[in-house]
């Protein structure tokens, strides 16, 4: 029975995955997410993807797949594709091909990145990686079971997603599915969220905590530096402070070597600023901002609350905090002036450990292997918050994705044919093991 069906779903269609995809990508100019300039309407996706699977759905009488068009704003709707099974609860998904894209400047590409161009075995263009061409090859895969109609326990549900890129227009997307319980069914089956690269399961994702460290001095003339608190110092050293004691508190973890997370923990600065100045003119305040990449074994909450601690103590016991040179100092007593570290935060998140001990994970690992050669899965302190809330959901979350790390969100962005085709193979086996059960 499961060799039957592999042979009857077959192989990618590259034509007409390949036609697809040069219509995806020419909607890519209008699914930029970067609001308020760029606000995606992701329907010019979802018209693309309806028109392939129309002929071999309810919708036209023509074939079993039953489309679900949901949208919580205006032209930005989600799409939920259903091949029915014969069992009613044995279910399969694939989740997070997401419609909107990252935005690109034509300018500084060495092609265009919203037409289609083809390079050998490269197809380029935004989206191509991340994330129009599996939704393209998701597409594919759906496509095929409506033509072939092999019979099967599984239903297999395919859902793309509306604003994955950016989150500050809310309600938009795969949070108000799930909020509306659209997808309670997935939880009774392996759900395989398909927006990573690189042909290997990945397993784990980091946690976010963006921060900004607000700096108060006094500002005097640098030729009298003995009257100022010069808030570039105290920046610098309160920050080596706070990133000493994260590190203390938050070493690497021993689950990160088993699921081979390229980095511990992380807390750092990214970016400096300060209000201007004069050369001559020591600064009275300034800011300092940056992230925490967190692995997913340490609390999101209780990092924040450390950090605020750190920042506490400090700011209480600012005479202790190091100096620079025989006259910087944080404290100017007869002014009655302290120098002030402020800890703000924006939107935090958490990371998600994959369930190693699920049937959804050795059923990818086995297909990948038989696949591509070799099975290696990862784990990256790069964030997916959506697949955390999954997670803490209920679903059995398993990612994976065809496309290239090493082009994700870059420019010239490109995918490999050959990868994507081991990618249906991949979906192909995955439905097949779960037959089986």
């Amino acid at each position: 029975m499961a060799s039957s069906m592999m042979e009857s779903l077959g192989t990618l269609n590259k034509d007409s995955f390949v036609s697809l995809l040069s219509k995806l990508i020419g909607e890519s100019k209008f699914v930029q997410n970067n609001p308020p300039e760029l606000i995606p309407q992701e329907d010019r996706i979802v018209n693309h993807v309806r028109d392939s699977l129309r002929p071999y759905s309810t919708e036209s009488g023509g074939g079993p797949l039953v489309i679900n068009h949901v949208a919580y704003h205006s032209g930005r709707g989600n799409l939920i594709v259903e091949y029915p099974g014969s069992v009613p609860g044995k279910i399969v998904s694939f989740v997070g091909m997401h419609m909107d894209v990252v935005t690109a400047n034509p300018d500084e590409w060495e092609f265009d990145p919203f037409s289609l161009s083809i390079d050998g075995d490269k197809l380029r263009g935004r989206g191509t990686t991340d994330c129009l061409g599996h939704v393209a090859l998701v597409t594919e895969l759906m496509k095929r079971l409506g033509q072939t109609k092999p019979a099967l326990k599984s239903s297999v549900v395919a859902v793309f997603i509306a604003s994955e890129e950016n989150s500050s227009i809310p309600g938009v997307g795969v949070d108000m599915l799930v909020k509306d319980k659209l997808l309670d069914k997935l939880k009774s089956g392996p759900l395989f969220w398909i927006d990573t690269a690189d042909k290997q399961p990945c397993i784990g994702t980091g946690g976010m905590i963006p921060w900004k460290l607000h700096v108060t001095g006094k500002l005097f003339h640098s030729g009298l530096a003995h009257k100022a608190i010069n808030a570039m110092e105290l920046g610098m050293e309160g920050l080596k402070e706070i990133q000493s004691r994260f590190y203390r508190d938050f070493p690497p973890h021993e689950q990160e070597k088993v699921y081979g997370f390229a980095t511990p923990s992380t807390m750092k600065p990214t970016q400096w600023s300060y209000p201007g100045g004069g050369i001559n003119q020591i600064p009275g305040d300034c800011t300092v901002s940056g992230d925490v990449r967190l692995t997913p074994f340490y609390d999101v909450k209780e990092v924040m609350k450390k950090l605020q601690e750190y920042v506490d103590d400090i700011n209480t016991n600012i005479e202790k905090l190091g100096t620079r040179g025989p006259v910087s100092k944080y404290v100017l007593p007869e002014e009655n002036l302290r120098g002030r570290l402020t800890l703000s935060f924006d939107e935090a998140s958490a990371g998600v450990a994959c369930n190693l001990d699920s049937r959804g994970f050795h059923v990818l690992c086995k297909a990948t292997e038989e696949v591509v050669g070799h099975v290696k899965p990862y784990s990256i302190t790069g964030t997916l918050p959506l697949i955390r809330d999954l997670k803490d959901e209920g679903f059995d979350v398993q990612t994976s994705g065809y496309g290239l790390m090493a082009t994700y969100h870059a420019k010239n962005e490109y995918c490999l044919l050959t990868d994507m085709c081991q990618g249906f193979d991949v979906f192909v086996r995955i439905i097949s093991q779960l037959e089986q059960d």
